[in-house]
C-alpha cells in the first residue's frame, strides 16, 4: 500500500491552519487535568495563544523502524534460539486477520476512518461520559494519537524522555495533536493502523499483533477468529490488567466488551457475538526464549553471538551491533547440524557429569568449509552453579568463550610430524628412544635464530622405549621419539604452522616441549587443526554463521568459507596414513574400541599429572576433538586420576580411554550420516620412506618396468641377465620381490630375462663338468625375495619360471 493519503482531502487542506488550531484549542480544554476542566480557565490563555503556540511546534516526528526479534536457525532451518529487546515481528495490514482490524478500530477509534487526526465528536462524547461519571473511564485519543504516542515512548533514549512521552499535562497532548496532524497529513490510514498493530504492547512480554497472536493462541495474526481477535484488541488498553494468563477473569469481561461493541457497530451478528461470548478464552500460550539458555543448541548459540559481536561490518561499536543483533528483525543462518548437536550432547552428558571435578567437551567441524557441525559441553548453560551450570563457553576461542582453555598435550604432535614431512624426512626414519633423553637449548632455535634457554630440556616416555619410525613413534605416541625429531624440524616451522591453523601460540611457549602441547587451547579450535589434514592441507578457519538476513529476507552480511592451503597434500596425505593407525590393529584407538564402520584417524593427547586429555579423531568427511579436564568449582587445573567422572572412578586418566569414548560414541552415532570416503593414499613419489607395495611386473620390459616402479615411489636399477623362460630382454624378476612391502624411495633391481629356462645340473660324475653359476635366493617377479649376484645368473634348483 502507498503510505501517501490518498482516500481523502486532507484536513489542513480544507480548514485553514488558524480554524483547526481554534477547533482544537477548545478541544484541548476539555482533555487537561482528566477532562474536568476547561483549558482557559486553568491556563489563561487563549486559543488564539493556544494555536500560535501549535504553530511553532515541530511537525516531523520520524516513524522509526520498530525493534524485532532476531532469529538464529540452523543448518536444516530449524530455529535454534531468538534474540530480542522487544519481543516484536512485524507484519503488513494485509496479514492481519480482518476482524482483528475491525476489533481493534471498533474498540479503539470506531470512526477512525472517517475523522481527521482529531475526533472532535469522540471527544466531546468521551467528556460528556467522564463528566456523568465523576471521574475518568473512557479516553478521547483517536488511534493516530495513540500511534504518536507509543511511538514517542518506543523512540525515547533516556528515562526522562519516556517520563515526558506519557506526563499527564496539556503540552503533551498538544504535541501529539500536532504529530498526530502531521502523520494523518502524510501516510494513509491503513498505514497509521498498520503500525499501531505492530507497536502496541499486548502484555506477557508481547510488542505487535503477529507476536501476540503467536504468543496467546500459537498462530500467525492472519488467522486470528472472533474470540481471539477481541481479546487481543481488549488488552491494549490495560495489558497488565487484562493479562488472560493472569487475571482470565478480567480478560474475559473484557473481551465480552469488545465483541458486545462490534455487535453494536454491526461489524458481527448478534448470534456470532452470543456463540463468542459463550465460548472459553481458547489460550494456547507458547513462550518465546530469549538468548541462548533454552536453546538445542546453548553454547553453539553463544559462540555464534560472540562471532557476530566481533565483526565490525554489523556496526562499528559493540554496542551497535547489539542493538542490530536483538532489534533488527534479522534472520541468523548457522552451521550447526542438530542431529550432530544431539549426538555431541548425549555422548558428553553420558561420561562427564554436571557436578564432577572436571569439563567435558566435543566440537565438530567440516573439512574443506570449517562449519562447526556441533558444540557440547558438560557444564550446562545458566547461573545455578551448584547445579554445576557456568555462562563460560570451554569449548571455543578465549575470544569468544572467556575461558583460557587447557593443555593440549601429545596431540601438538602432528605439527612437527607435518614438519618433518614437508621437510622431506621419509617416513621410514628411524630414531633410538631411550626412556629419557635430554635435549640441549642449542639444538633448538626461534625463528629468528635466538637459542632458547640455557639448560637441557630432559623428557621421559610414558608409552615404551625402542627404535621408532614416523609411523611407530607417532601412533605410539613416543615423547623421546619426538624430542628428536624436533631438534631434526626445529622449532620454527612447527610453532608456525600451529599458528596459522588458529592455535594462539605465545611467545613463552615456543620451547622445546611445545611438541607435547604445553599451550593451552580448546577443542574448536583443535578440530580445525584436524579438519585441516582430513581436506588435505586446506585449513578452513571454523565458522559458525553463513550469512545474516535482515528483516526484508535480503542479505546484508555474508560469511564464505575462509580456507587456505596449508600443507601441500602429499603431506596431508602421509598423515592421514600414520593417523589411520591409531584406529587399526593394535592402535590406542582401536583397543579402545572407537574404529569406525568407515576409515578414520586420530591421535590421543594426555598432559602433566593427567590433568587433562584429549583424543583429536576424523573421517575423510568429518573432524572431532573430545576434551576431559579436571577443573574444582573454583575452576582451578586438578588431576583426574581419582576422580568420579561420569559415575566412573579414574584410576588413570588416559587420552584414548577416557576422552576417546566422548568422541567414539559420538561418532557412532552419526557416521550414518557421513559419506563412507576414504582417505587418499600418499604419493610415493613426493613422500619418502612409505611403505609401499613392490608391483609385479613379470614380462614387461625394463624400460616400462622401470617407469612403473618410478611411479610407485621406487628407484629402479636395471640389473643383471638371468635364466628365464620369459621372452629374452623382458623382466625375469625384481628384488625386492613383486608382493612385498618395502619403504617409497628403495632401491629395486630389475633381473632381465635371456630368454634360456633354467636347466639344473646333471648328477656329478667322476669327473663332474663346471655348471653355470646360479643366483642366491631368486624367484620371478611374482614372488617374494631374490638378491642381485651380477653377472648372468639361473633360479634355483628345481625352480621353473
Amino acid at each position: 500500500m502507498s503510505p501517501r493519503r490518498t482516500d481523502r482531502l486532507r484536513p489542513l487542506s480544507v480548514l485553514s491552519h488558524l480554524g483547526v488550531m481554534v477547533a482544537v484549542a477548545a478541544v484541548m480544554g476539555l482533555l487537561v487535568a482528566g477532562l474536568a476542566l476547561p483549558f482557559a480557565a486553568v491556563t489563561g490563555l487563549s486559543t488564539r495563544s493556544v494555536a500560535d503556540g501549535m504553530d511553532a511546534l515541530p511537525t516531523n516526528l520520524s516513524a522509526a523502524p520498530l525493534a524485532q526479534r532476531t532469529v538464529i536457525v540452523g543448518k536444516d532451518g530449524a530455529v535454534l534460539a531468538t534474540l530480542y529487546d522487544q519481543n516484536r515481528v512485524n507484519v503488513s495490514l494485509s496479514k492481519v486477520s480482518p476482524l482483528m482490524r475491525k476489533a481493534i478500530v471498533a474498540i479503539e477509534d470506531y470512526r477512525f476512518y472517517q475523522h481527521g487526526a482529531l475526533d472532535l465528536r469522540g471527544t466531546l462524547r468521551a467528556f460528556v461520559t467522564n463528566q456523568a461519571g465523576s471521574g475518568t473511564t473512557q479516553g478521547g485519543s483517536s488511534i493516530t494519537q495513540q500511534m504518536v504516542k507509543m511511538t514517542l515512548v518506543n523512540q525515547a533514549k533516556t528515562r526522562a524522555g519516556r517520563l515526558a512521552a506519557v506526563a499527564d499535562t496539556y503540552q503533551r497532548k498538544i504535541r501529539e495533536l500536532r504529530y498526530a496532524i502531521a502523520f494523518e497529513d502524510k501516510y494513509s490510514k491503513d498505514w497509521i493502523l498498520q503500525r499501531y498493530l505492530n507497536i502496541a504492547y499486548f502484555g506477557d512480554g508481547a510488542y505487535g499483533i503477529e507476536a501476540a497472536a503467536q504468543h496467546y493462541f500459537s498462530k500467525s495474526a492472519s488467522r486470528l477468529d472472533l474470540r481471539e481477535a477481541a481479546l487481543l484488541a481488549g488488552l491494549v488498553k490495560n495489558p497488565t490488567g487484562y493479562n488472560p494468563t493472569i487475571h482470565p477473569g478480567a480478560a474475559k469481561a473484557r473481551r465480552d466488551v469488545v465483541i458486545t461493541r462490534m455487535a453494536q457497530l454491526n461489524v458481527v451478528s448478534q448470534s456470532e457475538a452470543r456463540a463468542a461470548e459463550r465460548s472459553g478464552l481458547g489460550l494456547h500460550v507458547r513462550a518465546v526464549g530469549n538468548g541462548c539458555v533454552s536453546s538445542a543448541a546453548p553454547f553453539f548459540c553463544d559462540y555464534a553471538i560472540q562471532y557476530l559481536l566481533a565483526d565490525k561490518n554489523l556496526g562499528s561499536t559493540t554496542e551497535d551491533r547489539r542493538r542490530l543483533l536483538y532489534n533488527g528483525g534479522l534472520t541468523i543462518k548457522t552451521t550447526v547440524d542438530l542431529r550432530f548437536q544431539r549426538a555431541a550432547d548425549a555422548s558428553v552428558s553420558r561420561h562427564v557429569h554436571p557436578t564432577d571435578q572436571a569439563i567435558g567437551g566435543l566440537a565438530m567441524v567440516e573439512p574443506g568449509t570449517g562449519d562447526v557441525r556441533a558444540l557440547a559441553q558438560s557444564r550446562p548453560m545458566g547461573g545455578d552453579s551448584k547445579k554445576g551450570e557456568t555462562y563460560l563457553n570451554y569449548v571455543v576461542p578465549h575470544t569468544y568463550g572467556d575461558s583460557n582453555g587447557f593443555q593440549a598435550g601429545s596431540t601438538f604432535k602432528v605439527f612437527v610430524l607435518a614438519s618433518a614431512i614437508s621437510q622431506g624426512i621419509p617416513l621410514s626414519t628411524t630414531i633410538n628412544a631411550p626412556q629419557t633423553v635430554s635435549v640441549p637449548p642449542t639444538s633448538l632455535r626461534t625463528c629468528h635464530g635466538h637459542l632458547l634457554g640455557a639448560t637441557n630440556w630432559t623428557v621421559q616416555n610414558s608409552t615404551g622405549t625402542g627404535t621408532f619410525n614416523l609411523y611407530t613413534g607417532t601412533q605410539q605416541s613416543v615423547n623421546t621419539f619426538y624430542a628428536q625429531l624436533e631438534e631434526r624440524t626445529g622449532l620454527c616451522e612447527p610453532v608456525k604452522l600451529a599458528r596459522e591453523m588458529g592455535v594462539t601460540v605465545p611467545d613463552r611457549d615456543v620451547v622445546g616441549p611445545f611438541t607435547l602441547g604445553v599451550t593451552d587451547t580448546d577443542p574448536l579450535t583443535m578440530a580445525g587443526v584436524y579438519a585441516t589434514f582430513a581436506a588435505r592441507g586446506r585449513f578452513c578457519q571454523p565458522r559458525p554463521v553463513t550469512a545474516v538476513l535482515n528483516s526484508a529476507g535480503k542479505t546484508i552480511e555474508d560469511y564464505p568459507p575462509q580456507c587456505r592451503q596449508l600443507l601441500r597434500s602429499d603431506v596431508a596425505d602421509a598423515i592421514n596414513d600414520i593417523l589411520k593407525g591409531v584406529q587399526t590393529g593394535n592402535g590406542f584407538g582401536a583397543s579402545a574400541g572407537l574404529a569406525l564402520n568407515q576409515e578414520s584417524a586420530g591421535k590421543t593427547g594426555t598432559i602433566n599429572d593427567n590433568m587433562a586429555v584429549w583424543f583429536d579423531g576424523y573421517t575423510p568427511n568429518l573432524a572431532a576433538s573430545a576434551m576431559i579436564a579436571g577443573a574444582n568449582k573454583l575452576g582451578h587445573h586438578i588431576t583426574l586420576n581419582g576422580q568420579t567422572i561420569g559415575g566412573v572412578t579414574i584410576v588413570g586418566a588416559h587420552g584414548s580411554t577416557t576422552a576417546g569414548p566422548v568422541w567414539g560414541d559420538a561418532m557412532k552415532a552419526i557416521e550414518g550420516y557421513l559419506p563412507n570416503a576414504t582417505f587418499h593414499r600418499p604419493d610415493p613419489t613426493t613422500i619418502k620412506g612409505q611403505s609401499v607395495v613392490v608391483p609385479s611386473l613379470y614380462g614387461q620390459s625394463p624400460q616400462s618396468a622401470a617407469a612403473a616402479l618410478r611411479t610407485a615411489g621406487f628407484s629402479p636399477v636395471i640389473g643383471p641377465t638371468v635364466d628365464s623362460g620369459n621372452t629374452a630382454g623382458t623382466v625375469a624378476y625384481l628384488s625386492p620381490g613383486s608382493g612385498s612391502q618395502a619403504p617409497s624411495g628403495t632401491t629395486v633391481t630389475i633381473y632381465v630375462s635371456d630368454g634360456t629356462p633354467y636347466v639344473a645340473p646333471k648328477p656329478q660324475q667322476a669327473k663332474p663338468k663346471p655348471a653355470k653359476q646360479k643366483p642366491a635366493n631368486r624367484q620371478p617377479a611374482n614372488q617374494k625375495g631374490g638378491q642381485q649376484k651380477g653377472g648372468k645368473q639361473k633360479p634355483p634348483r628345481g625352480h621353473r619360471p
